[in-house]
């Protein structure tokens, strides 16, 4: 036996001759020359070391040993049709794996995407990894992930983002404050108030000390927390005042108010962002055309950018 003679081809011409019982029929499904179907079963048989088929009363009938061989084929080129389903759903992005990397405040975003993505491609696993922006610019030049979510994108000549939704930001205070149903106030009224502020170097504290310095104004009394959820209680337990990403409050809330200032904080833009130099997954760049396809339906439309276009079209 010389099985190591054996090739793809030839394992295919013989499945072929078996199933259509004709080595002319095989020859017409295989787009060959019934000579060529011949001598390809001869080579097969050689190969094997055994006869495989034999002709009586004009029909094709296996030996034993073609028998064996049959039922080999079969299980290799099914696992072969497998292989071949798996790698087209991967360069369909309809399966495989990607991972996302995002700034805490943008986790009351990523699901509303990422939750009807994984419905229409059940395949898809997702690896999310939420921090801080420090935690997350580590990753970014690490090149840990396939996309990284940021509202301000590293100024990196390597980083291509988009943007893909308005991030506003606004004055929470509690239900209860002597400030909380006043009209256009003026930004010098919260001027002795205690704000509660996130850690230096994230995003909303780099906009708002921003806002500040535009207008002139310095805080008397600050305190740092570490999370949106932090500061949420704590303005509710009437710790202080905040200034935090609209989306990060929840809808409903009857322990929260947002001030009504006469000059509002500066906004900002969440974006998409991919490093140029990586290779993006399938299934990243499936996801990423999903969400292009499909913001309107799962965010709120007033804020939406549709962005994405140029990113699309580099990665």
């Amino acid at each position: 036996m010389k099985l190591r003679h054996l090739t793809f081809r030839l394992l295919e011409v013989y499945v072929a001759v078996i199933r259509s019982g004709s080595l002319s029929e095989a020859a017409r499904r295989l787009h060959l020359t019934q000579p060529t179907i011949s001598l390809q079963l001869k080579r097969l048989s050689e190969a094997v070391g055994e006869p495989l088929i034999e002709f009586r009363q004009g029909h094709l009938f296996m030996t034993a040993a073609g028998e064996a061989l049959f039922s080999a084929c079969q299980d290799m080129l099914g696992r072969f049709e497998e292989l071949q389903e798996q790698l087209q759903g991967l360069q369909e992005g309809r399966s495989g794996h990607f991972s996302i990397a995002l700034v805490n405040t943008a986790q009351y975003i990523l699901p509303r995407l990422l939750g009807p993505f994984s419905q229409a491609f059940p395949e898809v696993e997702v690896t999310v990894e939420i921090g801080n922006r420090a935690q997350m610019m580590e990753r970014f030049q690490r090149q840990q992930d396939d996309i990284y979510i940021f509202s301000h994108p590293p100024s990196l000549e390597h980083a291509l983002a988009a943007r893909f939704l308005r991030n506003p930001l606004v004055v929470i205070a509690p239900a209860q404050h002597p400030l909380a149903q006043a009209k256009k106030l003026p930004l010098s009224a919260l001027q002795q108030e205690r704000f509660l502020l996130r850690e230096p170097g994230s995003a909303t504290r780099m906009l708002f000390d921003s806002w500040l310095q535009t207008h002139g104004m310095t805080l008397q009394r600050s305190i740092q927390m570490a999370s949106n959820e932090a500061i949420r209680v704590g303005v509710a337990a009437g710790m202080g005042i905040a200034v935090i990403s609209q989306h990060a409050l929840p809808a409903g809330n009857q322990h929260l108010v947002e001030l009504d200032l006469d000059t509002p904080p500066s906004e900002s833009y969440w974006h998409f962002i991919v490093r140029r130099e990586h290779r993006l997954a399938y299934s990243a760049r499936n996801f990423l055309h999903f969400v292009d396809r499909h913001l309107e339906e799962h965010l709120d439309a007033r804020y939406v950018c549709h962005d994405l276009h140029e990113l699309l079209n580099s990665v």
